[in-house]
């Protein structure tokens, strides 16, 4: 969940190569991909949350949990996990929640208690096969599929084509304009083996850059059409 299973200093390596992830490192020490609890959990959120507003269903999600999962004190206060997938498959309906999402939601689960799910699982298809296997299951497509595989499995070395990271690049980079996903992967292979590390610390501490340094103030120019799907 907190990118632990990874080598720090060698992702500080690649900032001793790049000046600008170097920079970025120094504003945000020690800073690693938050990863959601399990790939089952990043594909439930994937499911809840799909064309409705995030807060709302974050809201959705906690009574859920409430409702159906374990409930335990953490630090003085009452928190809920989400349903396991043998709980989930009890659930027939649930405010906020269509018929649907529920039939869904069960897919999930049973993708889960198959072992579909699984760590190991997904890192062993590898990122490229893992989103297109992930793909089959009901509701959840290329940007879900994605998710799932970076933010579940925790994958450090996905090449992320982000609207805002490849905006906020261009200025941490002095570029005239946003570049093309095809310009965004050939600058990122300078973050290898942490693609996925570096686009999560620009979104996370470009501001603190720029707003330190600002000569990276935003530039002029044509800004660039992606293709990239958005979230």
């Amino acid at each position: 969940m907190l990118s632990l299973d990874y080598d720090g200093e060698a992702f500080l390596e690649v900032g001793r190569h790049d000046p600008v992830i170097g920079r970025l490192q120094a504003a945000a020490p020690g800073l690693r991909p938050p990863l959601f609890y399990s790939p089952y959990e990043a594909a439930a959120w994937s499911i809840i949350s799909a064309r409705r507003p995030a807060r709302q269903m974050t809201e959705v999600r906690r009574q859920l949990s409430e409702a159906h999962g374990r409930t335990f004190e953490l630090g003085g206060q009452r928190v809920a996990a989400l349903p396991t997938p043998e709980q989930l498959l009890q659930v027939a309906s649930f405010p906020g929640l269509t018929p649907e999402k529920i039939e869904r939601l069960h897919g999930v689960a049973t993708a889960a208690l198959a072992g579909r799910l699984d760590v190991e699982r997904i890192k062993a298809l590898g990122p490229d096969n893992a989103i297109t296997d992930l793909q089959a299951l009901k509701g959840i497509g290329p940007f879900y599929s994605a998710l799932i595989v970076v933010r579940g499995s925790g994958f450090a070395d996905v090449p992320v084509t982000e609207p805002k990271a490849m905006e906020l690049a261009a200025r941490l980079y002095g570029l005239p304009e946003t570049p093309s996903e095809d310009e965004f992967h050939a600058m990122a292979d300078a973050w290898r083996p942490f693609r996925t590390w570096a686009a999560v610390l620009i979104r996370a501490a470009a501001n603190r850059v720029l707003t330190a340094e600002p000569s990276l103030a935003p530039r002029g120019g044509r800004r660039r059409s992606s293709s990239a799907t958005r979230g």
